[in-house]
């Protein structure tokens, strides 16, 4: 898995309990995953469908830094299936595990559409073309 992503957490991102506030973690996920699928699907019309149990293990608090991992699992017709862990990215220890999200192209009629697209993709080699 690779971790591109980092955020840093600020006090606008806590909790009550003074640690992360999950709905914050969620938005940054969510994110990064639309952002990642419409990288690799080549189409901005790409949303999230489904994310599978959602299990925070431990958190995180203000000035940890975090960092998102994105892996692909699968290529569909019209989607495509990622896994994410975050992680503290000094202590290295699992904030977060999404074994199964999948993300889905629309066309302009909000209906699936096929991408075409069977692996990952690199924006270099994509350049190279």
């Amino acid at each position: 898995m690779k971790f591109n992503t980092r955020k840093w957490v600020k006090p606008e991102d806590l909790n009550p309990n003074g640690t992360l506030f999950g709905g914050r973690l969620l938005q940054w996920i969510d994110e990064e995953l639309g952002i990642y699928a419409i990288i690799q699907l080549e189409i901005p019309r790409t949303v999230t469908k489904f994310m599978s149990e959602i299990d925070f293990v431990s958190s995180a608090k203000q000035g940890d830094i975090i960092e998102i991992g994105i892996e692909v699992v699968k290529f569909g017709s019209s989607s495509i299936t990622l896994n994410c862990e975050v992680r503290n990215k000094l202590t290295h220890k699992t904030i977060i595990e999404i074994d199964k999200i999948v993300m889905v192209s629309l066309g302009e009629d909000g209906n699936p559409i096929s991408h075409g697209k069977t692996e990952v993709e690199y924006v270099k080699d994509r350049l190279n073309k």
